[in-house]
């Protein structure tokens, strides 16, 4: 089992920057990438950023060039560095593991982030 913790949410004005972290521990070997998601209020849960074992990394369209996926092995831990945060960026932030065994998938307990116009 993997545990996930996010942190590093809050509220920042528009313009501004946040990083958030994703804290996993337990069966972290299992672990072959990282995905972070966001959910804004009367919206489905939209995937914004991947990162996996050899560092390879990809965004979402309304993301990319703003937010940077990075990852601490040594630490394990992943975070989600965001900069030019727009109102529209509000949403709770989930960290999600894809695993090599069952249950294949985690998830934290998400942070909020608030943009203020």
């Amino acid at each position: 089992q993997v545990q996930l913790v996010e942190s590093g949410g809050g509220l920042v004005q528009a313009g501004g920057s946040l990083r958030l972290s994703c804290a996993a521990s337990g069966s972290t070997f299992s672990i072959n990438a990282i995905n972070w998601y966001r959910q804004a209020p009367g919206k489905q849960r939209e995937l914004i950023a991947t990162i996996t074992t050899d560092n390879s990394t990809n965004y979402a369209d309304s993301v990319k060039g703003r937010f940077t996926i990075s990852r601490d092995s040594a630490k394990n831990r992943v975070y989600l560095q965001m900069n030019s945060l727009k109102p529209e960026d509000t949403a709770v932030y989930y960290c999600n593991a894809f695993q090599t065994i069952r249950p294949y998938s985690s998830w934290g307990q998400g942070t909020q982030v608030t943009v203020s116009s």
